[in-house]
């Protein structure tokens, strides 16, 4: 059986994330979820749910076999510990695929590298990133936290 590892933040999910997944899901026949702990999301603004929120979120989408939390400290221990076969990043994380392979490597973790394709905006109010429904919630609701 094939193993397949993705892995993000994936505050307040969006048909990005499920095309991700659905995207990683078909690279085998089990699919593990990495869900990124708020301390360790340097790379850009923390996310606004609790980690265990967006861990339960991922858990029950239907192409996900089992979503875990990642490490406090050392985001390769899960990786690890799961012994994927594959790794699919999504098409904008910002992880260097070769410098990836490299570290996996280094560590004696045996498993390829790929990348997730895009997904095509469906509709044209269709919003595909976490900042996007942000900006979209305080360009339309403001400071009116009632509506």
């Amino acid at each position: 059986m094939t193993r397949v590892l993705a892995q993000g933040t994936f505050d307040l999910l969006h048909p990005g994330h499920v095309h991700y997944l659905e995207d990683a899901a078909t690279y085998g026949e089990e699919l593990h979820v990495i869900v990124a702990r708020a301390a360790n999301v340097t790379h850009k603004r923390p996310p606004i749910l609790s980690d265990e929120q967006r861990r339960e979120m991922v858990d029950a989408l239907a192409a996900v076999d089992t979503a875990h939390l990642g490490h406090e400290s050392d985001i390769f221990v899960p990786v690890e510990r799961l012994d994927p076969d594959v790794i699919v990043l999504g098409y904008d994380q910002h992880h260097d695929p070769e410098a990836l392979a490299e570290q996996l490597a280094s560590r004696g973790i045996d498993c390829r590298v790929e990348r997730a394709s895009p997904r095509e905006q469906q509709y044209a109010d269709e919003v595909l990133s976490t900042g996007a429904i942000i900006d979209r919630i305080l360009a339309e609701r403001g400071g009116d936290a009632d509506r």
